[in-house]
């Protein structure tokens, strides 16, 4: 029987033709098979969308935060949509009694809360360019981005404060007013003075329009409202063009996405906010939170407690980064194997059991309630006991990763794809279609995609398992890239925007991330690697976190960097003999034998070609991060600095395999 096919052809496809490569046929999902959702009535702004939620919902809780209670964290204390919007009135009011108006830029900065909700909804309100600026980009980007979007106010953490004084003197050309979210210090008054600047306190600045009271300017669908700046491992930040229709499409897609599967938004969801505001994942879940009077509660701002927050609040949709999921699964098989061998065992065969009926094709509930009972529902309680849906988006989630997570997590584990370009959610995988399982599904229905072919890496679109450049064109992409019509006219061609990612269509209709176009390089012999494809099939051993695959044309060979698992090798170590701690273990020559052995399991499984093998291994305790800026916000790799951070390293690998 041949599989459901979540997808339907809208175009045929095109032959190459004027040096344009070939297309394959155009695409949409299946529920948009007539047509793509209407625009919601009266919902022409990111405005509407929170006024409207007034209006229906006034007393619904809509932003939560714990308080601190005696110096200890306490329950969650929630504003209601009509408290929350009477506040984003009042910051509305001082904005404009400042003479700022429609169409000028106002900059948000820091970690999550409530006042960074409600300073955005007041630009919404007033029809400004919200422009985030980010958080783990450095004083350099954040300064960068003032000067570039010409941000003339900026709302920010208290504790961010001084990042931002740093900026100083060059950013105080466009920005003339600082609002923090909390206190300000005389001191810090002062400094900013020097340059002609004005800094208030959150509650002054509340007060500064309280005998004003300013009409709402018209919002037009195409109106820009909000400038994200989207990191990139290469160059200056780009600042991407956010319209209202970009934001409004999307959510009536996603509205119409969960319809068809059962699983619509209610005004009982409870959203966890800890994935930053400052990108367009987070942002557009919250967007479609309020659109349906949901409630939003923020964590604590600490990796360490966010368990801890996720009890308390006990959300019911759960969005994530692989990295914390990573982690959330690492924790669990520690737990697993130190359980002692009665309860690993129980644990080994309901897993069995449970995913043997997934994948026969049993929906998540019906596959083994038994076993949900008495094994699985303690990880569901770890995740606060009510979480029906885990998202994951903004990089690959391991297959492994994913799968024990269906089967453990009591819930629909999916997987989402999008870029800042695409208003976030372009792709995702749909509940209870274990065949779905290392894809990004098919495309949510407000799009319409096609892959090009990539004749200089061997993609054809065309050919029976077709494979290219996925391109999108839609009401939800980007409006340009913000002063940099050069870099628009790149990836936007006839319509279609050029994602740079290498897709390959399953028969289902859901589309496999394989890799990246310009991640490609040719060895010495000749031999083209897409290195995006090789990381993501090595990555996918449980004995590995991270890892970093290099070569170049004078080298016939390919090497890597890896941060290995450390409870895996600690675990392997123990079994083999060898003592130390995880820094000595990854020097020893025992273990990365054991590495290169294990890479050349699953290049033998995956039958890679023999230059695809990796033959020598560099093995880091310490995890690829930010602060060494190997790593971008969203945890790409940016491969221009791993090589300058491990060039000696890689040297001496090529050195000591001849």
């Amino acid at each position: 029987m041949a599989p459901e096919k979540f997808i339907v052809e809208v175009e045929p496809a095109k032959p190459a033709k004027d040096g344009r490569p070939s297309m394959g046929p155009v695409y949409r999902s299946l529920f948009a098979k007539d047509g793509f959702p209407p625009p919601i009535p009266g919902l022409d702004c990111c405005w509407d969308i929170f006024r409207l939620s007034v209006e229906k919902y006034p007393n619904n809780r809509m932003l939560g935060h714990r308080e601190i209670v005696d110096g200890k964290p306490g329950k969650y204390v929630w504003m209601s949509y009509k408290e929350v919007y009477d506040i984003v009135i009042k910051v509305g009011n001082s904005i404009r009694s400042l003479g700022v108006n429609k169409g000028d830029k106002c900059g948000i900065y820091g970690a999550n809360c409530a006042e960074w909700i409600i300073s955005m909804e007041a630009c919404n309100a007033h029809g400004l360019y919200c422009v985030p600026l980010y958080d783990t980009l450095g004083a350099g980007a954040v300064e960068f981005i003032i000067s570039h979007a010409e941000v003339t106010i900026a709302f920010v953490e208290e504790k961010k404060l001084p990042e931002l004084l740093k900026t100083f003197p060059n950013a105080s050309k466009y920005l003339k007013t600082i609002v923090s979210f909390g206190k300000v210090t005389p001191q810090q008054m002062e400094e900013v003075e020097k340059f002609g600047v004005v800094l208030y306190s959150w509650d002054e600045f509340l007060q500064l329009g309280s005998e004003k009271q300013f009409d709402l300017p018209v919002k037009k669908k195409e109106d820009i409202c909000t400038i994200m700046y989207t990191s990139g491992t290469t160059g200056d930040p780009k600042g991407v063009l956010i319209s209202n229709t970009s934001i409004v499409t999307l959510i009536a897609g996603v509205k119409r996405l969960l319809e068809s599967v059962n699983e619509s938004l209610t005004v009982d969801d409870v959203y966890l906010s800890y994935l930053p505001l400052a990108h367009i994942f987070d942002r557009v879940i919250e967007e479609c939170f309020i659109n349906h009077g949901a409630s939003i509660g923020f964590w604590r701002g600490d990796v360490k407690l966010l368990t801890e927050d996720i009890g308390e609040l006990k959300p019911t949709i759960f969005c994530a980064v692989p990295r914390v999921l990573d982690r959330i699964y690492s924790g669990l098989q520690h737990k697993i194997t130190s359980g002692g061998l009665l309860k690993s065992t129980l644990f080994n065969l309901a897993y069995a059991y449970k995913h043997h009926n997934l994948k026969k094709g049993q929906s998540h509930v019906e596959a083994s309630p038994l076993s949900d009972k008495v094994v699985f529902s303690k990880v569901k309680e770890g995740l606060g006991g009510r979480v029906r849906l885990i998202l994951s988006g903004a990089a690959p989630l391991a297959s492994h990763v994913e799968a024990f997570l269906r089967v453990v997590g009591c819930c629909h584990v999916l997987q989402g794809y999008g870029l800042t370009e695409t208003c976030a959610g372009t792709f995702v995988s749909l509940p209870n279609h274990y065949d779905m399982l290392g894809t990004v599904g098919p495309p949510v229905p407000n799009v319409d995609v096609c892959l090009e072919s990539v004749p200089e890496m061997s993609y054809d679109a065309l050919s029976s398992t077709p494979r290219g450049e996925v391109c999108v064109r839609g009401d939800t992409l980007f409006s340009g890239y913000f002063k940099r019509e050069d870099l628009t006219k790149e990836v936007m061609i006839d319509g279609w925007f050029h994602t740079g990612d290498v897709g390959e269509w399953q028969p289902n209709g859901s589309l496999k991330i394989i890799d990246r176009k310009k991640n490609i390089f040719k060895l010495s012999q000749g031999e083209y690697v897409a290195v995006e494809n090789l990381e993501n099939i090595y990555g996918d051993n449980p004995i590995i976190d991270l890892i970093w695959i290099y070569g170049n044309s004078f080298e016939s060979f390919l090497v890597a960097v890896i941060n290995p698992n450390e409870r895996a090798i600690e675990h392997w170590a123990e079994h083999n003999g060898i003592s130390g701690d995880f820094a000595s273990l990854c020097e020893n020559a025992k273990v990365k034998e054991y590495i290169i052995g294990e890479l050349a399991k699953t290049g033998k499984e995956k039958k890679l070609k023999g230059f695809e093998f990796i033959k020598a291994v560099h093995l880091d305790p310490l995890p690829f991060d930010m602060e060494r800026d190997l790593l971008t916000p969203t945890f790409k790799k940016k491969r221009p600095q791993l090589l300058k951070y491990y060039k000696d390293v890689i040297d001496n690998m090529y050195k000591g395999t001849k």
